[in-house]
Order: C-alpha cells, then structure tokens, then sequence
C-alpha cells in the first residue's frame, strides 16, 4: 500500500482549468466584492439547490452565527450543546451571551430535548442546536419547547449542507439555520457560510447587518459588521454546486465500505443515520467502547504511526475550555454522556479523494489494533469509487 498520509479530510475542488474562466471574469470586470455578479448568481443558484427560498451568504460560518444572534436580538442565556466545535459557543460569547450547556443524546450526538426543558431559566432567550456530524436533530421536539416557552431556535448547521429530513431540507427548521463552507465542509467555497431566512424582510436586515448597517450610500441602521462573502468564493461555489452531488455520492460509498468492514470489531460503534432521507456523509464518526480491546487514544496514536490522521472530534468538550469550565452548566456532573462521547469518539478518514485502497488500510489497522481474530468471510469487499478491491481479513502491519 502506499505510504502517503491519509489526513482526516482534504477540500474537494474542481478542475482547475474549469475555474479560469471564471476568474478572467473577475478580473476583467474588477468587481471583487460587495454584492458583485458572482455573488448574485450563487445566492440563487444555492437556494435553489438548497430546496430554500431565502438565504444570505457570509464570509464564514462564525460571522453567520454571531450575526444570526444579533439579527434576532437575542439576550441573556442560550441553551446549547458542548458538543460541538467551539465556534457555537463562541458566537455566544461574542454577543455577550451566557452560554447553558445540556447533555446529548447517545443515540444521534445531538443536544438532547429532554434536558433542554430543566435548564429554562427566566433569563432564557434561546436555544442553539447543532446537526452535529450532519445529523437532524430532534428537531420537533426542540421546536415544541421554543413554543411553549417563546424561544428562538438558532441552528447550527455548519454540517448539515444538503442534508433533508421528511419535511425537506433540514435548513427550514428553526428562526434561522447557519452554513459553513469551510475547506473541511462538504461543500466548500474556500472560505463561506451562509444563513437560510424564514422571509425576505428577515433576509434583508441580515443583508444591512452584514455590510456595516448600511441600507444605502449615506444610512446607517445598525451595528453592522463586515461578513460579505468575496467574489472570488462566489464564483467558486457556483462551480461546486455542479460537481457537489458526485462528492457526496463518493461519501456515501465510503461510509458504507466502512461499515461492511468494521460490523464486527468488538467495541468499535458507528452512528445510525436515521432521521435523514438524503445524508451527506460529512464525518465518520466511531465510538470506541470498553468492549474495544484498545483504547479510543491507543488507537488514534496506532492509525498516526500508520500514517493515518484521524481525529477526536470533539474532544474536549466546549465546556472544558477555559472561558466556559467555570459556569455552572458545564460541570461533568451535568453532562456525563458529552463526556463519555468526547473520550470515545474519533473521525475516521472520509472525502472523494480516498482511494479504495486507503479505506481498507484504515479499517485493516483498526482490525489489527483491536485483534479480531477472526472475520464472517474470508475477504471484505470494498466499494468506493471504482471496482471492488478483495481485503484480506488476517493480520497486517501493526
């Protein structure tokens, strides 16, 4: 096999010549931003693809989150999860917000609806999920509670592009859902994020909140903030959206070779995906139980001497940071199945790019690693992105 590291994810881009032409008309045109033509045509044009009607489109993910509080005016405390990366929590802090964290599901990973309704308080404005892994959170029962209790529901979907539940697209849940088009997202822009809109007006003052406040040359409306999206991003995404349905096609089949070889390694778990009608596969997440015969670090430290770099997304914890371990919500007492999650989980290798090859090199020294002695067959087929590959199920490099 080759020797090459295999990092836990790498960017899907398009072919380079198929970008040129785009940037000759940026270049050509010196619009570089501020709402250009590029822009225009991917707002529409992700929309569409999105199954939403109104979105506004954002330099990052983080800046969508921290605008998306301000654009609700939102106040006080927010209940969210610690189980997420930290830019949920932090866009909290960054509106002078007071984080309250509650424990997840063991099930899905997501924040656990059942323990949202004990931490209200009358300082409660509302409550920030996050579809972690691209996983729909609960999220009927999520809204019934911000009913009952008048909260606005702000969801981080930072993984969660493409994804549709029953109702459609997961984004339509919620005040407002929030994209991130980072490098490691499924579908990325270089930089980007988006936020989806219920309506137009809403839209608009998002629009005003991202470019300073301004709604015109001479006026001034609100304590903006510079998160516009380039053109050079938008350009991009126009092009990706035309090669995104094979990368995600990719994904699944790399999920699925995973779990064909990983069904019966002792302790090993992966996670169900149901709630999703269409996934988009943008994680591999494992748990390592006590029924592994190694560890979740033994095994991540055995993968990185095999020149394998998976990750322990997400550990630690948010609420084990320094700027959140002192509030009262982020107590281990409070949280105890986040931190069971947080020392099990590890992110396996997963984007187009991952030869069949690789996907069995990682599952044969997860195999080796936990010493399975014997497998169902004497062969596990692969099927990723091309012809099935026979592995042999005895031992390999240690």
């Amino acid at each position: 096999m080759s020797d090459e590291p295999i990092f836990v994810t790498r960017p899907h881009l398009p072919p380079l010549d198929d970008f040129l032409p785009y940037l000759r008309q940026i270049w050509d045109s010196r619009k570089l931003t501020n709402n250009g033509p590029f822009h225009r045509q991917f707002e529409v044009a992700l929309g569409q693809h999105l199954g939403v009607d109104h979105l506004s489109l954002f330099s990052n993910g983080t800046l969508g989150l921290v605008t998306a509080l301000q654009a609700l005016r939102v106040a006080g405390e927010v209940i969210t999860t610690p189980f997420s990366f930290v830019a949920t929590a932090h866009s909290l802090l960054w509106n002078g917000l007071t984080p309250v964290f509650v424990d997840i599901d063991p099930d899905t990973l997501n924040i656990d609806p059942r323990r949202i309704e004990a931490a209200i308080t009358a300082q409660t404005t509302a409550i920030l999920p996050v579809h972690c892994y691209g996983h729909p959170c609960d999220v009927e029962a999520i809204q019934a509670i911000a009913d009952d209790y008048n909260l606005k529901v702000i969801y981080d979907a930072a993984h969660a592009f493409g994804v549709r539940d029953a109702t459609g697209s997961v984004l339509r849940h919620g005040d407002l859902s929030v994209l991130s088009f980072h490098a490691t997202k499924v579908f990325n822009t270089f930089e980007g994020g988006a936020i989806v809109c219920p309506d137009l007006r809403t839209k608009q003052h998002i629009d005003n909140l991202k470019n300073f406040g301004f709604v015109n040359e001479t006026t001034v409306v609100a304590i903006g903030i510079n998160g516009k999206m380039n053109e050079f991003s938008a350009a991009l995404g126009l092009l990706q959206l035309q090669h995104v349905d094979d990368a995600l096609e990719a994904r699944r089949r790399i999920d699925e070779a995973y779990r064909d070889l990983l069904r019966d390694v002792p302790g090993i778990r992966c996670i169900d995906r149901s709630g999703q009608t269409v996934a988009n596969h943008a994680y591999f997440p494992i748990l390592v139980g006590p029924a592994c015969p190694v560890g979740r670090d033994a095994l991540y430290q055995r993968l990185k001497d095999e020149g394998i770099h998976g990750r322990r997304y997400f550990f630690p914890l948010i609420s084990s940071f320094p700027m959140y371990r002192g509030l009262p919500s982020a107590a281990r007492a409070h949280l105890p199945v986040a931190h069971e999650v947080a020392e099990q989980v590890l992110c396996l290798p997963i984007y187009p790019g991952l030869t069949d090859e690789q996907v069995a090199k990682v599952a044969q020294v997860i195999r080796t690693a936990a010493r399975v002695s014997s497998a169902p067959r004497s062969t596990v087929a692969v099927a990723v992105s091309g012809p099935a590959q026979a592995l042999p199920s005895g031992p390999a490099r240690a």
